[in-house]
């Protein structure tokens, strides 16, 4: 049937058959002109020869590229298609949808334009070598759904590459969310970070990032478990950024499976898939708190969930307490965008995490420990909070 729809033949109502493919029929995304054409002077302004007179200003002083092009306010949206949503390595084509969604995203919720680029490669260098060249059209990146551990490398060198921040997404975006999350169900039952125990499950990308954010903002211990286990040192088959991410988690030196690691645990976080047994749950500590956040299909799903905890999260939008990257990711990039900053550091996904979490403080209970994503209030803190912090950690411009 799919095929029949996307067919450039077919004359059949699209809303009569699936209303997803209606709504994508000819992609999601436009070009608008922000200036009138409408007559000779308006073209000889917007084109030649009045344009020769901005380009020359901008080569005598590059700065002035920001302020006389879309550069300081445009995003480049950028995968190899090889780790889309739930559908993994379904290539560039295939994932542009996904990054046009990423795109409009963008700019309904931050007022950042963005242009959706799928890359038909994935090797590191390739990859790295293409986004440098293209970056002087714009102010940042925004790495989405390349696999790991071949993320990991390509924004670290992107990083030390170019002077514009450079963020992945999957990494990132959802460890802020996740510690804006549990901020403040620590708030709501009373306890403070360096409290909490937790457990991830999933050592990907996200897994590592969101350790990586707990570990920075202080929680008490975390341990990520992949398909073996506990990531610990006393294991002889780690990848090297695993070997690096057991250095700096597990304080406890635990070992053995997921579920024996849950026994007497505050915090479930599950970016992994599969499925956790009710008995393992119940092993949790008293009022832990369960962030299961697979979709479609939750770790744990939320009726066991709430049997044994005080709060429960997952990245549904069906449930309460959806941990979704929309919260960060257009604010982020406003705020860097903001001050032309150079980089994205973790001062400023602490920020970005901690502004978040403000803006429902006043509102907590136990179905509302995070913003929704139409709540107006989120972008503007987040955009803030992320501009003063690059002020602060000296890599504004402005």
């Amino acid at each position: 049937m799919a095929a029949e729809i996307v067919n450039s033949e077919d004359t059949l109502d699209d809303n009569a058959i699936d209303p997803a493919f209606a709504l994508h029929r000819g992609g999601k995304m436009a070009v608008r002109s922000t200036v009138p054409v409408k007559d000779a002077d308006d073209l000889s302004l917007a084109y030649t020869p009045g344009v020769a007179k901005v380009c020359s200003a901008i080569a005598e002083e590059p700065e002035l590229v920001h302020d006389y092009t879309w550069k300081s306010q445009v995003v480049a949206v950028v995968t190899d298609g090889s780790a889309v949503l739930g559908l993994g390595d379904i290539g560039p084509g295939a994932s542009l949808p996904v990054m046009e969604g990423k795109a409009i995203l963008f700019k309904e919720f931050g007022g950042v334009d963005a242009v959706p680029v799928a890359l038909d490669t994935q090797d590191v260098d390739e990859i790295v070598d293409t986004v440098a060249r293209i970056a002087p059209s714009f102010g940042g990146v925004n790495l989405e759904d390349i696999s790991a551990p071949r993320c990991f490398e390509i924004e670290r060198r992107l990083r030390e590459r170019l002077d514009i921040p450079v963020f992945h997404d999957d990494q990132h975006g959802t460890a802020i969310v996740t510690l804006a999350a549990l901020r403040n169900s620590a708030r709501l039952t009373g306890r403070a970070l360096g409290e909490l125990r937790a457990v991830i499950s999933g050592a990907g990308a996200a897994g590592m990032a969101i350790a990586k954010i707990l570990v920075e903002a202080g929680i008490g211990d975390v341990a990520v478990c992949d398909r073996k286990g506990v990531v610990s040192t006393d294991r002889t088959d780690l990848t090297d950024t695993k070997w690096q991410l057991a250095g700096f988690t597990n304080k406890a030196n635990l070992s053995g499976s997921l579920e024996q690691a849950l026994g007497g645990a505050d915090v479930f976080i599950g970016v992994s898939g599969g499925t956790v047994s009710e008995t393992a749950v119940a092993s949790m500590a008293e009022g832990c708190f369960i962030f299961a956040m697979a979709n479609p299909n939750p770790e744990i799903h939320p009726e066991v969930a709430n049997r044994h905890a005080a709060v429960v999260a997952t990245g549904r939008s069906d449930y309460p307490n959806q941990i979704n990257n929309v919260l960060a990711f257009p604010g982020v990039f406003a705020g860097a965008l903001q001050v032309r900053a150079k980089d994205i550091t973790e001062g400023m996904k602490l920020a970005a995490a901690e502004a978040l979490a403000a803006v429902v403080s006043e509102e907590l209970s136990p179905e509302r420990i995070i913003p929704s994503p139409f709540d107006e209030r989120v972008a503007p803190a987040v955009t803030s909070a992320v501009a003063a912090a690059a002020r602060a950690e000296g890599v504004a411009r402005r």
